[in-house]
């Protein structure tokens, strides 16, 4: 390695004259200090400029002291930057500048000498102390606007304030100042590493190994226990968790020392490993054990189990044909149809990688956990945070433990705790108090529940901004807690005659709806018999459900459009104006340009953004960090994703002409058409608040007027709009997750295409196989559980949506008319919320009220409980803007941490309390005060409507 490389890996001479203060050249007093080191550097560098190198090599000593050490560093190299307005203990609170991947004798300087030449925050008896040398920096931003339009050349310790360490704004100040290149969001720089090492290996034997295999036994183990009540969902958290120790184990066991050094560029290996001098038996080992696992391996892991753990939805279509309708159907049809629906989301999310992926405000929270997570494993720093010492990894490992033991308590052994509706426990015959308090078949108004399981139902409110979750907890309190007691006191759409909560339809007796009655044998709609048995009655809650499902369907569409219809069109102008130019998103970053021979760290300077939130109608504008670095990667071209989607929609076409689904081909475009309107709407609120708007509803309904009497076409219809939906934005949030790990794009659509493709031909395969060898299988008397409920159910809706029909339901004379008003309602709201805010502040509330969150979400009840809602956003509230308010380096430091430990820990416990206790039949018989408890809410007999 040349001396100029050796020397560059603190190009001091780099930074912007603004930033630096005027020193005296003369050498400081204390030679031993930080100072003197930074002058001599310094001083070094400038003779290099000369084309005089000084060959002596950089000696760093440490100075012990840590006020000393400060004080000398702050004399001479003011290094740390402010935070800026927007990051005050009211905002973000916390800024966090990642440390870059520790590698020893890169560019020729040691870890400890690039670690010892940062400069650092130094935290002390629990008062931070920021330096406020970032009052120059004013022309550090020009020089940033300079550089504008290009790559930086300056590695990690170029950016004045890019110190490694946790910089943390306790003063709440409103300076102008800019923090370092970062996100804009605090969640973000909490949980995401500014850097890059495209040293790392990615594509190796190993990581495609446990990736397919993750894929196969969480796949096949999933679609196993769908069809099995009670049932047990296995995580990918569990995949991300257990892989870790495997992905360590492989390496102690094929790595030697003395095996001869791989190099590695975006993530793939450089050169060969074959060798004459090697043995067959040899070469296989160095080709199993190349590179070392890694965040990046360890990410595309979990990325391949994350889109290959759910079970398909068309195995659920194909249990419905098969067993309900008595079809038989062959095995190219399941596979054509699973990999079909499946792959269409896949297309979806490529497509607009330009409106959901890129733009740095489309933050996917739920992606945060995990990058937390693969921090804590892969890194060994620790900062001091509010006085905390405790690394990531041992809070995680405490914390994790202590989830895991606990939920036996409210999982297992104590239910009561779980449904801890202790007023009821008091008057258990008291209706009203039952409807208010009540859990199971009540409102929830008592908000209190020891069981993560509960609280987290909806999603984890660590991970969900506290304004999203106010706009939530808005809607819970004006529609379920207001709205709907008033409507069920009022006996309105007969809604006293039924629990004021539940997810069953009912017949006119006020019992559940038996839809058996008014089916022929043939599974054929008895008109007759429907008229003689009754009609269908919905809860007050489910059909105020449905309600907010129309508004929020309408509501979605005109919030983009008055907020995000203008920068739709300009980034899909500014992406046809690239197709025509021939380039596409993103540009690999070219190494010569930079002048930088071997930049296997890197980052960029500030392209125009900088670290303040931007205003609401701007979210798609500017680029972050993570955009810069992954100018390097090639992208996976568009044409790929065209094609994927052209082939599956050319199956899918196959499909439906082809095999007993009645769905005409028309039928399959109109299905996916709903999804192209309303995806980049429902991926925008997913992604900016973790809350998903359902479309399951809408396609029922729309497929119920557009095909009357066609059930079987109804399910395949919803598979292939609403599941090509959902997938897509699972895929979509799996593609956020590789840009914030900087997984090159090519890589990543070979890991998601290939982990997709293995889960649907082994789900198929063991779906077939229990159909041979459970007998009688998804009837009453199926041994073990095997009544396939989650079957059950959507064949119940196909029924009343494919056979009954919504015109029964919402049609002239339909009991429910009333609520399609919601429609309109959903339609002129945000206009008015969008009229009254595009003109208001940055913090104005206007510019705080989501309403497709607000109605989408409360799609959710039933099955969803007004417990779950309320619990969860006082959790919400109390870490995500109580804490984060009085304890920001907490906050960033710990929180996404908790939310993964709190996740993984319960997702073992139930794993464990199912295979080892309750399936086995040990808990058989177990009751007590604790398990009944909370069961003894009794309610009067129905009375015939």
């Amino acid at each position: 390695m040349s001396k100029s490389n050796q020397e560059s890996e603190y190009p001091l001479r780099n930074f912007p004259a603004s930033v630096r203060r005027p020193i005296d050249k003369s050498e400081p007093p204390n030679s031993d200090s930080r100072a003197s080191l930074l002058h001599r550097h310094r001083q070094r560098n400038e003779r290099g400029q000369e084309g005089h190198l000084d060959p002596t090599p950089l000696q760093i000593e440490p100075r012990t002291g840590i006020l000393g050490q400060f004080s000398s560093v702050m004399s001479q190299a003011p290094l740390l930057s402010r935070s800026g307005s927007s990051q005050g203990a009211g905002s973000y609170g916390l800024t966090t500048t990642k440390e870059p991947p520790d590698h020893d004798g890169v560019d020729g300087i040691s870890k400890q000498d690039r670690t010892q030449a940062k400069s650092s925050a130094i935290t002390s008896g629990g008062t931070t102390r920021r330096s406020h040398s970032s009052r120059h920096r004013k022309g550090s931003r020009s020089s940033s606007r300079d550089k504008r339009d290009g790559i930086s050349q300056a590695t990690e310790g170029d950016e004045p304030g890019n110190t490694g360490e946790e910089t943390i704004n306790v003063d709440g100040d409103n300076s102008d100042e800019d923090l370092p290149d970062d996100s804009p969001y605090s969640e973000v720089r909490a949980s995401v590493s500014a850097f890059d090492d495209t040293s790392l290996s990615i594509s190796t034997p190993r990581m495609w190994t446990l990736s397919m295999l993750c894929a196969l036994l969480g796949s096949s183990s999933n679609l196993f226990f769908s069809l099995r009540y009670p049932s047990v969902f296995i995580s990918p958290v569990i995949a991300l968790v257990i892989v870790h120790p495997m992905g360590r184990a492989w390496d102690i066991l094929l790595k030697r020392d003395g095996d001869p050094v791989q190099a590695f560029h975006n993530g793939v290996r450089q050169g060969s490993i074959n060798s004459e001098s090697t043995s067959r038996m040899q070469r296989l080992r160095l080709w199993l054990a190349q590179g070392t696992w890694n965040e990046k391996e360890h990410a595309c892991v979990y990325i391949g189990s994350n889109v290959s753990f759910g079970f398909a939805f068309a195995t659920d279509v194909i249990v419905e044909q098969t067993k309900f309708y008595h079809q038989d159907l062959s095995i190219m049809y399941q596979l054509l149809l699973t990999i079909s629906t499946q792959i269409l989301g896949y297309s979806f999310a490529g497509i607009t990688r330009r409106y959901l992926v890129r733009p740095p405000s489309m933050i996917w929270p739920g992606t945060l956990m995990s990058t937390a997570m693969f921090t804590t494993m892969h890194k060994t720093g620790n900062k001091t945070a509010n006085g905390w010492n405790i690394s990531r990894w041992k809070f995680f490992l405490l914390v994790w433990s202590g989830a895991f033991a606990w939920y036996f308590v409210p999982g297992l052994l104590m239910p009561a705790l779980s449904y801890f509706n202790v007023l009821t426990w008091f008057a258990p015959e008291n209706v009203v108090v039952a409807n208010l308090f009540g859990v199971s078949s009540g409102l929830g108004l008592f908000p209190l529940t020891f069981n993560w399981a509960q609280i987290a139902y909806i999603g984890s409110p660590l991970l969900t901004p506290w304004w999203a979750a106010a706009n939530v907890v808005g809607g819970l309190v004006i529609v379920m807690w207001i709205i709907a007691p008033i409507m069920y006191y009022k006996n309105a759409l007969y809604s006293a005659f039924m629990p004021i909560l539940s997810s069953a339809v009912f017949d006119d007796t006020g019992k559940p709806y038996d839809v058996s009655r008014i089916l022929t044998k043939d599974f054929l709609f008895d008109r007759e018999a429907y008229q003689k048995y009754s009609n269908v009655y919905l809860p007050i809650t489910y059909a105020l459900s449905y309600g907010v499902q129309f508004a929020g369907l309408s509501a979605l569409i005109t919030h983009t459009a008055a907020w995000h219809g203008k920068e739709i069109w300009q980034q899909t102008k500014k992406s046809f104006s690239e197709d025509q130019a021939g380039k596409s998103g993103y540009q690999p970053l070219s190494t010569e340009a930079s002048g930088n021979s071997s930049p296997t760290r890197d980052r960029s300077i500030r392209s125009g953004s900088t670290t303040k939130e931007p205003k609401v109608e701007g979210l798609m504008g500017g680029e972050d960090v993570h955009n810069r670095l992954m100018q390097r990667y090639e992208d996976a071209p568009l044409m790929w994703y065209l094609a994927t989607f052209l082939a599956t929609l050319a199956i899918g076409i196959f499909v439906v002409e082809y095999y007993p689904v009645y769905l005409p081909w028309y039928g399959l475009i109109l299905a996916l058409a709903i999804t192209a309107v309303l995806f980049i709407p429902v991926g925008i609120v997913m992604a900016i608040t973790n809350q998903q708007s359902s479309s399951y509803l809408i396609c029922q309904l729309i497929c119920g007027v557009v095909f009357p009497g066609r059930p079987v076409a109804n399910m395949v219809f919803v598979t292939f709009s609403y599941i090509s939906s959902a997938q897509g934005l699972k895929f979509a949030s799996d593609l956020k997750l590789g840009h914030y790990m900087k997984i090159p794009p090519k890589i990543l659509f070979n890991i998601q295409m290939a982990a997709t493709l293995v889960a649907g031909v082994t789900q198929i395969g063991v779906l077939n196989w229990m159909f041979t060898h459970i007998p009688s299988i998804c009837t009453p008397e199926a041994i073990n559980g095997f009544t396939c409920p989650i079957a059950r159910v959507h064949f119940n809706g196909s029924i009343l949506w494919g056979v009954v029909g919504p015109q029964r339901f919402f049609g002239n004379g339909g009991l429910y008319r009333p609520l399609v008003w919601a429609f309109l309602i959903g339609a002129i709201a945000p206009i008015l919320i969008w009229l009254g805010g595009r003109r208001s502040p940055s913090g104005s509330v206007w510019r705080k009220i989501n309403l497709p969150v607000v109605f989408g979400t409360l799609s959710f009840i039933p099955p969803a409980t007004g417990l779950n809602f309320s619990v969860w956003a006082v959790v919400c509230f109390s870490v995500n803007s109580v804490l984060k308010r009085r304890a920001p380096a907490w906050w960033g430091k710990y929180t996404m941490t908790l939310s993964a430990a709190l996740d993984s820990g319960l997702a073992f416990a139930v794993v464990i309390i199912f295979f080892v206790l309750i399936y086995p039949g040990f808990m058989e018989g177990f009751k007590w005060w604790g398990t009944e408890i909370y069961k003894q809410v009794r309610f009067p007999k129905r009375q015939r409507l």
